[in-house]
Parts: C-alpha cells; structure tokens; sequence
C-alpha cells in the first residue's frame, strides 16, 4: 500500500503499523505524526497515511525542512496553499501578524505592501523587533518572515498604494487582506479592488471582549472582521491582544477562502 512518509510516497506491506515504519526508517524519531497528529499508541496504518517522523533537536536537511514544518496540517491542506498567492496591504498590528500566521501555514506567495518605517511604538502590537527600529516595514517583515519560512515567496514593495498602483502590485493575489489604519485608505482598497476578495477590519480597538469580534460579509466578496465600532481614539489604544485575535482571525478566513470553504 502507498503511504507519505515525511511528504514523500512509500510504497509499504499491508499491516504496516506506525512503530514498525519508525523502527525501520528512523529509530530515533521521538515525535510520531499521523495525519497532522501526534500519535503515542502503536496503530495499524492503512492506505493514504500521512506520517512524519521527527527526532527532537535535529536541524533536518534543506530538502526535508519544509515537509516538517507542514506535518501538523491537516492532511491536503499544504497542496492547496502552497500554490496561493495573498496580497497584504499594509503592516502594521493586522497585516504584520496576519503575515506572519500565513508564511506559518505556507501560503506560497505573500505581496506585502507598506511605506511606512518601524517607530517605537509599533512594537506594542506590531512583529517587529527593537534593532528593527527605522527601517522601512516591508524589509523588516520580509527578513523576519524568511526565519520563519524560507520557502514561502516574498514579494515585499516600500510604496504608499494608491488608486494608481493598487492593482499592478496586487494583480497576482487570490485575496487581499486590508491592513489600513485610516478609513480613507480602506475606502480607496475596496473601491480600486473591485471583484476581488477582501478580507477587512474594522473596529477592534481597547480590551473589549474578544467575543464582540466577529466576521461580517458585505456583497460577495468582501469580508469585514472586528466590531465595526471600537476604533483607536484617546482612551481607548490600539495593543497586541485584541489586535492579534482580529488578525488571526483575518488569517484564518483566508486560509478558509483559499481551502473553498465559506466565509
């Protein structure tokens, strides 16, 4: 019968069990995954098993590493994504950690967007560090996006978008994510990108409930996450939980949306 074994095909005998194809492939692994989970009972495989087989603390060869880092998908999801590209406009709280969560999961291709440079008080809610602190944030996020996963494409542009712009930078993306801070820019993004799925936010300000939070979808392909109310005013900041469940969330419709699944 035909299995996956660190993302490559075997052929193996039928009753193979997971502890047998350890034994013989690689007896030191310590970390048993079948089909994204860890498994620590012996089990009988059968046909279209996914399994990785991981030894704690080995850095695996180039060729191999990304099969790794994928092993915790569910299974078929890494084929779909990896071949998707996402366009993000803008860097900051939403799009740094929205970028951040799909280069995790291996979205093949990000167009990351941004004019603006790191200040101190990015790094409250935003996926920058303190040497970073100048730089503009599409080149700090491409070099932190590249530790994570190397095998993700990167495709970072330091531009004010506009109308003008928009369209040329983003042509490629299957979704867009809206990252703004003011609501003239995300109003200039869904008029320029018409037709496109766009995955927006808006309200998600304070340490309100995470539960206010939600997903709103307007027309057919416009997708809005947040409360719709709760923007940065005095009183009332913007920090990195909040900001980080929306963006998560932003992340996870994504991946939804590319998988074909409904918003």
């Amino acid at each position: 019968m035909k299995i996956h074994l660190n993302e490559r095909q075997l052929d193996v005998a039928d009753g193979m069990s997971l502890f047998g194809l350890r034994d013989q492939h690689k007896p030191d692994a310590d970390v048993l995954i079948c089909n994204g989970a860890p498994v620590g009972d012996d089990i009988l495989l059968v046909e279209g098993d996914r399994v990785t087989l991981i030894q704690r603390g080995e850095i695996p060869a180039s060729d191999e590493l990304e099969a790794l880092m994928v092993a915790r998908h569910t299974p078929g999801v890494h084929e779909k994504i990896k071949e998707a590209a996402v366009g993000i406009a803008g860097l900051g709280g939403l799009g740094s950690a929205v970028a951040v969560a799909l280069a995790r999961i291996g979205v093949g291709r990000l167009i990351l967007a941004d004019f603006d440079i790191v200040e101190p008080s990015n790094l409250n809610r935003q996926q920058y560090f303190i040497d970073q602190i100048g730089l503009p944030k599409a080149e700090a996020l491409e070099t932190n996006l590249r530790r994570i996963n190397p095998y993700v494409k990167y495709d970072a542009h330091c531009v004010r978008l506009t109308p003008e712009n928009i369209n040329g930078l983003f042509g490629a993306a299957d979704i867009v994510v809206e990252a703004f801070d003011r609501a003239d820019q995300k109003a200039m993004l869904l008029q320029s990108m018409k037709g496109r799925p766009i995955v927006a936010a808006s309200g998600l300000a304070g340490y309100g409930p995470g539960k206010t939070i939600g997903i709103r979808k307007l027309g057919s392909n416009i997708y809005v996450v947040g409360d719709l109310s709760t923007g940065a005013a005095p009183g009332c900041g913007l920090m990195a939980p909040r900001v980080g469940i929306a963006a998560h969330m932003q992340a996870n419709l994504v991946l939804r949306l590319l998988l074909g699944e409904p918003g």
